[in-house]
């Protein structure tokens, strides 16, 4: 009978718990901060130069959205009008930046990318990617939350245009640093960052800094998170090669372009995924 009864109550705590889960829910404000370091070539004075990289990092600062539950959440940019840019000593500056709808799945280990290429919607359906996250003893303040630091290194590849005109592959290491806290015990985060034991607040990857500014823990009016669905249905490698194909195809077209342009004005263009 004593048996029977601690089974009852072990199968009632659970329950509970399954229960709390599923009713927790939340939203998190990330900001961005970009790290500028365009090369523009000597046919622009050191002004000129100012000049851009100030744009340009005001461009790359966006807002966005992690609306969680206990196992799925959407990230999305928030969307502003931008003021128009100037456009100075002939130097005009476009930005080709992505807003992508992500839904991630913790428990069923998937996520669904609605992302936009060109005017061409895609559904990038595939699997998380799992990090081997290496953890820090270190601790640190983010608003009311104490969090726990961990990084992962990797590598990343870019193409530029070198002086010459030609396009040039580069690979180089990475390191990046994320904060999470156990205070929201869900193993989820911005973008596609997950698997740590509590909510990750802080992302830096060395260029870009995505930093929490605001939480909302369950909020009077419940949360809905629907799952995107729709665009042409692709996976992660399928859509990589897409993109690849269409920046190579903007960077031969820019370059070819920009032939000539050095006295009577330059463009910079910036490409960034996601």
């Amino acid at each position: 009978m004593k048996l029977l009864i601690k089974t009852f109550l072990v199968i009632l705590v659970l329950t509970g718990s399954a229960i709390h889960a599923q009713k927790f829910q939340g939203v998190a404000t990330y900001k961005s901060h970009r790290k500028m370091d365009v090369k523009m070539g000597d046919q622009m004075n050191a002004e000129q130069q100012k000049m851009i990289q100030a744009q340009l990092q005001k461009q790359f600062q966006k807002e966005y959205t992690l609306t969680f539950n206990a196992y799925e959440s959407i990230y999305k940019q928030e969307e502003k009008l931008d003021a128009p840019q100037p456009v100075s000593s002939g130097i005009q500056i476009k930005v080709v930046q992505g807003s992508d709808i992500m839904y991630k799945n913790i428990k069923e280990h998937r996520y669904s990318n609605k992302s936009e290429i060109y005017g061409k919607i895609f559904l990038v359906k595939d699997s998380l990617r799992t990090r081997k996250w290496e953890m820090v003893d270190e601790t640190k303040n983010i608003g009311e939350y104490t969090c726990y630091k961990a990084v992962i290194k990797g590598e990343y590849t870019t193409k530029t245009i070198n002086d010459k005109g030609e396009i040039e592959e580069v690979t180089k290491p990475r390191t990046t640093t994320v904060w999470y806290t156990p205070q929201i015990p869900i193993s989820n985060g911005p973008a596609d960052y997950f698997g740590l034991p509590g909510l990750i607040l802080e992302v830096n990857d060395g260029q870009q800094t995505l930093i929490c500014s605001k939480i909302v823990l369950n909020p009077k009016e419940s949360i809905e998170i629907n799952e995107p669905k729709k665009g042409k249905e692709v996976t992660q490698k399928e859509f990589d090669t897409i993109q690849q194909k269409k920046a190579d195809e903007m960077m031969e077209q820019f370059r070819s372009s920009s032939r000539g342009r050095h006295n009577d004005g330059s463009r910079v263009m910036i490409q960034v995924g996601g």
